[in-house]
């Protein structure tokens, strides 16, 4: 079904997504400087490190929602970002939350029901989206991008929340996504199933800290 959802998508082939020289700095402290990569059709990047280390705020840089200090980020392709906030509007059934994105990206409706059943979420479809619990927020979540025509995924911690037949699941979507000519890029602080993907160590890119000289 993931399949079927994702030849529907119709997204233009060569999507490329590629960075050099990033830096960002929030809070008046540089997160990370010197973050360079290139991905086209088909591949995938997992941005690894421990929480707290800069992976959120690189993918939001990605996605243009924070500015980049230094740097220049070159995307083909629309992007579709999935970080904690669900963005389905809580009091809406969760068929019809979907349905508000699908008419917004321009997918089509018959679409919902294959990325509700690849997300395993078939019997919520009529139950409101604020009685799900956290992992089936996930799930849906995934279900959202999945519909999106968005050939540049950006997946903030993709795996948390679920388990273990989750994020089978989640590798199986992510998988059909690249053999359909999209990108993933994910940031997560456990594995993640993308086979043959690229590896960012961020803890690499993070600035050592300088010692304050004594007073």
């Amino acid at each position: 079904m993931a399949h079927d959802a994702a030849q529907t998508k119709g997204f233009d082939a060569g999507a490329a997504l590629e960075c050099t020289g990033l830096a960002c700095v929030r809070g008046g402290r540089m997160l990370f400087r010197g973050v360079s990569f290139a991905l086209d059709a088909g591949e995938a990047l997992h941005v690894t490190g421990p929480n707290g280390m800069g992976k959120s705020s690189l993918i939001r840089v990605l996605a243009g929602l924070l500015p980049a200090y230094a740097g220049e980020v070159t995307a083909t392709g629309r992007m579709a970002l999935a970080d904690e906030r669900v963005a389905l509007d809580a009091g809406q059934p969760l068929a019809r939350a979907l349905m508000h994105w699908t008419r917004l990206d321009g997918s089509a409706d018959a679409d919902i029901a294959g990325a509700l059943n690849a997300v395993d979420l078939p019997h919520l479809a009529d139950v409101p989206v604020r009685f799900l619990s956290t992992g089936q927020r996930k799930r849906a979540l995934l279900a959202r991008i999945s519909l999106s025509r968005a050939p540049i995924w950006l997946l903030d911690e993709p795996a948390n929340g679920l388990d273990t037949a989750s994020i089978e699941r989640l590798g199986a979507i992510m998988a059909n996504h690249r053999a359909n000519g999209g990108i993933v890029l994910a940031a997560s602080h456990q594995p993640l199933p993308l086979n043959g993907a690229q590896t960012l160590p961020l803890a690499e890119f993070v600035p050592a800290a300088v010692p304050e000289e004594p007073a």
